[in-house]
């Protein structure tokens, strides 16, 4: 029981984390900014926003710019935890929303890469822009059944 409660208490740092990341978001199409943090099995925080383009498939996810980040550092197999949160830009360099945001699917296969290589499920902290809600998953629920490193033989 201790464990899910300094869980929780993880997840509203990393959220904290998250939200500094989205005011910084490059999102001129959508309004709508992002923030990812990543725990680090060391303790620091990694952190991510989302990076839009005018050739919409091209835009990068918060959560894929902080993994790419931790790899940069060499850390992709320390990941331990992410807090995202994103909502719609108020002009003011804030974020505004009621309901907490979700990797998409494609970030979801993307963070079971780095959960395979680091051995390890995931928590994956989800929040509201306002920071009223505060969403506790863990990735293997979020992807059922994925596809990941194991399956080519690579672990």
């Amino acid at each position: 029981m201790v464990e899910v409660d300094l869980n929780h208490m993880a997840g509203r740092v990393l959220i904290d984390h998250a939200r500094e990341a989205a005011a910084n978001a490059h999102a001129p199409y959508s309004k709508f900014a992002v923030g990812a943090a990543l725990l680090m099995a060391d303790g620091s925080i990694v952190t991510g926003t989302n990076f839009e383009n005018a050739s919409y498939g091209l835009s990068l996810c918060a959560e894929t710019v902080a993994l790419a980040s931790a790899n940069v550092q060499g850390k992709l197999r320390e990941v331990v935890a992410i807090g995202i949160i994103g909502g719609v830009m108020d002009g003011r360099g804030g974020i505004t929303g009621h309901d907490p945001i979700r990797p998409c699917g494609r970030c979801r296969q993307i963070l079971n890469e780095a959960a395979s290589l680091a051995g390890r499920d995931l928590p994956v902290h989800c929040g509201s822009a306002d920071g009223e809600v505060v969403e506790h998953h863990m990735l293997s629920a979020l992807l059922p059944y994925a596809f990941g490193p194991g399956d080519l033989g690579i672990g």
